[in-house]
């Protein structure tokens, strides 16, 4: 588990099939690389991945088929570039972000980033599998970065985040262009209200709008939630 609060900045380069090397480059991978340790989780680019070799200044990870179908870790991106890193949340450690599992739900494209007097607007399209949990107001992860949906346009799968100067110049999204792919994963909790909101509780029958068991429609209109 992770927060999406980015860590350091690396390069991923390919080593053949799915192997992938990660090299800490900021100055605070340090961060990253004090106690790294064999078996460990590391967030890149949001994509929880075990460390398999841990290197002078960096590790070795191997990426599933899965992953690598569903990320950008995988398709045309394979050749080096900046990834964003983040350790797994240890017990006791601040959560400045929000829950982020490092399990990716698919793949968005910036459509266009505008610099602000005090911010960046960062647009982006998601495929729908993904854009139904996206909340005004609420979190996403981009890149594994934890960041605030401003506006989402439904109709058109696209949604708006605002990125302050910061996170901006300490992770990748600077150098994402118009077109550029990123990994998103929805906000846990918005899974979870959609699992019981159409499966019903595993101890009672499945979603029917009629069942008078688990959280339904009706039953959130009843209690003045719709």
């Amino acid at each position: 588990m992770f927060t999406g609060l980015i860590q350091a900045l690396g390069t991923m380069e390919p080593l053949g099939g799915d192997s992938r090397q990660i090299t800490c480059v900021s100055q605070s991978g340090e961060v990253i690389m004090q106690d790294l340790a064999y078996g460990d989780s590391v967030a890149v680019d949001g994509v929880c991945l075990t460390v398999e070799q841990v290197l002078k200044d960096g590790f070795i990870a191997t990426a599933s088929p899965e992953t690598l179908r569903r990320t950008t870790l995988g398709g045309e991106q394979t050749q080096q570039r900046y990834v964003n890193l983040e350790a797994s949340l240890k017990v006791g450690s601040k959560v400045g972000g929000h829950f982020v599992m490092g399990h990716v739900d698919g793949i968005g494209r910036l459509l266009v980033a505008e610099q602000t007097a005090s911010s960046w607007e960062m647009t982006f399209i998601a495929s729908e599998a993904i854009a139904r949990y996206i909340v005004p107001k609420g979190s996403i992860a981009v890149n594994g970065i934890s960041l605030t949906v401003a506006a989402y346009e439904p109709e058109l799968s696209q949604f708006k985040v605002a990125v302050i100067p910061l996170t901006y110049n300490e992770t990748n999204l600077r150098y994402l262009v118009s077109g550029s792919l990123v990994n998103l994963e929805g906000d846990i909790l918005g899974k979870y209200v959609e699992k019981f909101l159409y499966s019903g509780n595993p101890h009672t029958k499945t979603y029917d709008d009629n069942s008078s068991d688990g959280i339904t429609p009706a039953f959130l209109a009843e209690h003045g939630y719709l």
